[in-house]
């Protein structure tokens, strides 16, 4: 029971619950209270929305969570369009960048050795390895995207690793890139070749090891052709109009729908109204809070291609004997959240208050100005790894508990709490509690310009969206 709100928060008028900010008999800091009586049945109010129901009349001032709570997400609801369309002022702004062939300019120089099948992945991990001396001038680095997929899957998995290794060496961070195949495996250098001859890339090259006598030194000689080229390559000042941002969130707490999802939504919407991109994610963390992102669509055309990307994504859950609420994840539930609902609601704080420009279907590059809707699940690696592909040349990575991992661009780790942002300092490049948008800014300009380097960048990891049979 709390008596004393002087340490809470209360998000929106409408709220029937508050949000401790700090910890306090019963009530750990991030969760909830009731801020009025609230009866069995009735919608618990959070954000302004309904979170869930209360399973038992609860007190004001009582702790309100799983064991007074649960979702509505089981209940049937239809969806519509009601368009609530607010377009930024356009601003200009700058960043030095990479310039590109055929695509927006890359905030990193780096090459990159992409294994078409797991098989070679250790011939990958030794050109890594062996290629650090040729890491001169400009360049960022060199890294191996190894994975353990490429070979067995059938169906839209085999179609998917190809679209999504593919759509990886389209980055534009990614100075030239190598893909290396082993000559027998199902997703073989002839479909990829076939799904990137659309672009007309210059700076891709290709070699099957089992068609040449030493796979080592035949690579090695491509990776220092590329380096002796990317290593003279400059800077130049670039609209931020060419940037691209990746919107995720992971091991969320009570805090990141109140500091780290809102103030990257500011950041979001200020790259947007510099003519930038930002592409939101982790389907399933919208649900319950899609309503919201359908009214945000641009037309009814992208309000139907987000209407049907829900539908499917529920469906997979459906068809497979999953409820579509079986979330949050334990971490979620001891940081304060307690319905699915509640989840998304924060999770899309993340897109601004700009239209939803487009839909983005697994692997497919951005194309519009502005905020887009991708095809991927909520799992971090995996969504940070679609968004990457997808073109984004830095992901803005909220979290309240923390995680050390990054995708293949530089991820950026912003903290929703005080106490994460001090502890993991080797983690976490930005606090988000001070709610300073200019601060942030300042620090992805800056990321993009090369003179900041988030913390987990050299770390780079690639994952697959698996839904089928590996034979």
């Amino acid at each position: 029971m709390i008596k004393d709100i002087k340490d809470s928060v209360i998000i929106n008028p409408e709220d029937n619950v508050g949000v401790r900010l700090a910890g306090g008999g019963e009530i750990p800091a991030g969760h909830k209270f009731a801020v009025r009586d609230i009866k069995s049945g009735e919608y618990v109010i959070k954000y302004g929305q309904a979170i869930g129901r209360a399973t038992r009349d609860i007190k004001k001032g009582e702790w309100v969570h799983s064991h007074n709570l649960k979702t509505r997400l089981n209940e049937s609801f239809g969806y519509t369009y009601l368009p609530e369309l607010k377009y930024p002022p356009r601003r200009e702004g700058y960043f030095y960048g990479y310039r590109r062939e055929n695509c927006r300019a890359g905030v990193r120089n780096e090459i990159y050795i992409i294994p078409t099948v797991g098989c070679v992945n250790d011939v990958c991990r030794r050109l890594e390895k062996l290629s650090q001396k040729y890491v001169t001038g400009s360049i960022d680095g060199i890294f191996a995207l190894t994975h353990q997929f490429g070979c067995s899957q059938l169906g839209e998995d085999n179609e998917n690793i190809k679209k999504l290794l593919s759509a990886a060496a389209l980055n534009p961070n990614a100075s030239f890139v190598l893909f290396v195949g082993l000559g027998c495996e199902n997703n073989g250098l002839k479909g990829i070749k076939e799904c990137l001859a659309p672009y007309g890339r210059k700076n891709i090259a290709f070699f099957n090891c089992q068609d040449v006598e030493d796979e080592i030194g035949y690579g090695l000689e491509i990776i220092k052709d590329f380096a002796e080229k990317a290593s003279a390559f400059r800077r130049e000042k670039v609209s931020l109009s060419e940037l691209c941002i990746g919107l995720k969130c992971g091991g969320s707490d009570g805090f990141s729908g109140i500091t780290a999802n809102p103030l990257v939504g500011r950041i979001s919407d200020r790259i947007v109204s510099y003519g930038g991109s930002a592409i939101l994610t982790e389907v399933p963390e919208m649900f319950g809070a899609e309503q919201l992102l359908m009214n945000k669509c641009a037309t009814e055309e992208v309000f139907y291609k987000y209407k049907n990307l829900i539908e499917d994504f529920k469906n997979r859950y459906i068809s497979q004997g999953f409820p579509v609420y079986e979330n949050p994840s334990p971490g979620n539930k001891e940081g304060g959240i307690t319905t699915l609902e509640e989840k998304s609601l924060g999770c899309i704080e993340k897109a601004g208050s700009t239209p939803i420009m487009d839909v983005l279907s697994y692997g497919e590059q951005v194309k519009s100005p502005g905020v887009s809707v991708l095809d991927a699940p909520g799992n971090d690696l995996i969504a940070s790894t679609a968004l990457a592909a997808s073109g984004c040349q830095i992901v803005l990575f909220t979290t309240g508990r923390g995680t050390p991992f990054s995708t293949f661009v530089p991820t950026m780790k912003i903290a929703s709490n005080a106490a994460l942002a001090d502890f993991k300092s080797g983690w976490i490049d930005y606090g988000a509690f001070s709610m300073d948008e200019q601060g942030l800014l300042d620090l992805l300009i800056k990321t993009a310009n090369g003179e900041y380097r988030c913390k987990s960048e050299d770390i780079r990891e690639i994952a697959f969206y698996k839904q089928g049979v590996t034979l």
